[in-house]
């Protein structure tokens, strides 16, 4: 039977999305993973054919569980992960088992944000940025102390680990102590690794969803997004904007077109956060992969386009439709805590989705789990997800509507 595995995913979101989505293109779907409590928790995900727990999630532990499933007799159609870092590992092997046309090499430069750097150093997107060596706290302290003084000057900065994913490893550094404490901090986690160093940048935020087809690019979606700076920077609203201005679309697909060249993408999926700054759009950060969290929803929300599942079709070789069954602007509300402690119930949530224009209400965790005050997009516990004739008014019913939800805490010490 034509099968499509998929390497780990979440229990929501796009990730999930996606295998129900393959299920629904009609694929057996298998689940390579080492989450035990996936295996534990088997009967929630019905939309998955067969599960296989695998002990170290790489290329040859991989390789030996996608042979054995040929010898199963499963036609592997392709090898797919909508999870950070393990959309390059799912490339290489679907290029090697299924002879799809996904781009590893660009895959690769778009998962490591330093090689994201240099690709990207010659156009003007690229906004100014730093390597520090960890080797120059071994040498000695004094070629520390002036890497700090020498960038002090371009304070604030942002400090970062070059594989960090939701903003877990995103730090903020405002003064020269800051900047100090942030390297070694990140020295701490991840010994002998190297640390990006970026401008801050002000201005607003949007994220944009592309698909590359067979070198032509098509800007999916422009979702704007809000930003919530607490002890990291938190994602905590995504408005799909329905309409754009002429000027806006054409400057974005420019600067999408360019970088998708820069690093060759012939086919493929992939979303950039970009920020406006004085008239010019600089990147945040590029990842090979649809956003993950509410995105799918979103899009599918304001547009009828299922792109986890057109990301699908694109991979196996079929063509994807990006055609709008429907244009109308959607908003997604996140919710974090302020305070820490351990879940006890939830309320509101069906007072919540009793609000026009509340397509979905989404609550995480499950009771017991420990709650904290967001430190990664992992500490968002659920989403509003609503539609309106405006921007703003899809804003106001989601936001209004997830002040029905409250999360009831067991503090802890």
């Amino acid at each position: 039977m034509q099968t499509i595995v998929f390497i780990e995913t979440n229990k929501s979101g796009s990730s999930r999305e996606a295998i129900k989505a393959a299920e629904d293109l009609g694929y057996l779907t298998v689940l390579l993973t080492n989450k035990k409590k996936l295996l534990q928790q088997r009967s929630e995900f019905p939309d998955i054919h067969q599960i296989y727990y695998v002990s170290q999630i790489n290329v040859p532990h991989l390789r030996q569980k996608i042979m054995f499933l040929q010898r199963q007799g499963k036609n592997i159609a392709a090898v797919l992960s909508f999870i950070d870092p393990f959309v390059q590992v799912a490339a290489r092997l679907s290029r090697e088992f299924c002879d799809t046309n996904i781009d590893v090499r660009a895959i690769s430069q778009m998962e490591d944000k330093i090689k994201t750097r240099k690709t990207l150093e010659e156009q003007s997107v690229s906004p100014f940025y730093t390597i520090f060596d960890p080797q120059i706290i071994d040498q000695g302290s004094c070629r520390f102390h002036r890497f700090i003084s020498k960038h002090s000057q371009s304070l604030p900065l942002i400090v970062k680990s070059p594989v960090s994913t939701g903003s877990k490893d995103v730090l903020y550094a405002e003064n020269r102590q800051q900047l100090k404490t942030s390297i070694q901090t990140l020295i701490r986690a991840y010994p002998n690794q190297p640390i990006l160093i970026e401008e801050y940048l002000h201005g607003p935020q949007y994220l944009l969803e592309v698909l590359v087809q067979n070198g032509k690019v098509h800007l999916v979606a422009v979702i704007e997004q809000k930003i919530s700076k607490q002890d990291r920077f938190i994602v905590t609203g995504y408005g799909l904007l329905a309409d754009i201005e002429d000027d806006m679309e054409d400057s974005l697909y420019e600067v999408a077109t360019n970088i998708v060249r820069a690093f060759g993408i012939k086919n493929g999926a992939c979303h950039l956060e970009l920020k406006q700054v004085d008239d010019e759009w600089k990147l945040i950060e590029i990842n090979p992969r649809i956003s993950g969290g509410v995105m799918n929803r979103l899009i599918e929300v304001g547009f009828g386009i299922n792109l986890v599942q057109e990301t699908i079709k694109l991979y196996v070789g079929q063509k994807a439709s990006l055609d709008k069954l429907h244009q109308k602007f959607a908003y997604a509300h996140y919710i974090t805590l302020n305070s820490k402690g351990r879940l006890e119930k939830v309320t509101g949530k069906h007072q919540a989705l009793q609000h026009d224009g509340v397509e979905e209400v989404y609550i995480k965790p499950r009771k017991g789990m420990l709650l904290t005050p967001p430190l990664s997009m992992g500490h968002r516990y659920g989403y509003v997800l609503s539609s309106a004739d405006t921007l703003a008014e899809a804003k106001t019913i989601a936001e209004n509507a997830a002040k029905e939800i409250r999360f009831h805490l067991h503090p802890v010490e």
